[in-house]
């Protein structure tokens, strides 16, 4: 397994090398790592439209400043999330957003089951679902920005510690401690 991620850093590093000069490279670029990056970012805000604004952004400036990026053996995505994180906090900083904006979908109940009590039993695990989500992501709003970008990379990401490092630019140690008083913010909000 580690040989193919291996051989995917190597073909994503040839991809940005080609991306520096050809849009329909940036474009295979984009389309690999668009649905991650929005995830992130709709996850940070909770809003659809806001997180369409701020990807959009996002890409911009890595088309922007491809030419500047420099492989140190880290995925792309790496950068792309630090672009991210820094648009995620420019947009509330610009938008006078202490908190992060919560809507609730009602759209997104998928009903698989034609029987009604069978439909009636998966709407409600999906609103569950969905007031639970929102209820965690309302109280990790409430910690400082800090807080809430380690918790969101190593726990909606799946990043490691090493790589949330290097997106936000801080050593692995503050990371950790960020996490750790992030999380004991976290479970004291949620009592």
């Amino acid at each position: 397994m580690l040989i193919n991620k291996e051989m995917d850093l190597e073909q994503e590093k040839e991809l940005v090398e080609r991306a520096r000069n050809d849009a329909e490279a940036f474009g295979e670029l984009y389309d690999r790592h668009y649905p991650k990056i929005f995830g992130y970012v709709l996850r940070r805000t909770a809003s659809i439209e806001i997180s369409q604004d701020v990807t959009s952004e996002v890409f911009l400036k890595a088309l922007k400043n491809l030419g500047q990026f420099r492989w140190r053996g880290f995925p792309l995505s790496s950068w792309l999330y630090r672009i991210a994180t820094n648009e995620i906090t420019n947009y509330f900083r610009n938008n006078k957003h202490g908190q992060l904006c919560l809507e609730e979908d009602s759209n997104s109940i998928s009903i698989s089951n034609p029987s009604a009590e069978t439909e009636l039993l998966e709407a409600e695990a999906e609103l569950k679902r969905q007031q639970d989500f929102l209820t965690l992501h309302e109280n990790i709003s409430k910690l400082p920005v800090k807080y809430q970008e380690v918790i969101m990379l190593r726990f909606f990401e799946n990043k490691q510690i090493k790589e949330i490092g290097k997106i936000l630019g801080k050593r692995e140690g503050t990371v950790k401690s960020l996490l750790h008083r992030g999380l004991g913010n976290l479970r004291k909000l949620m009592e």
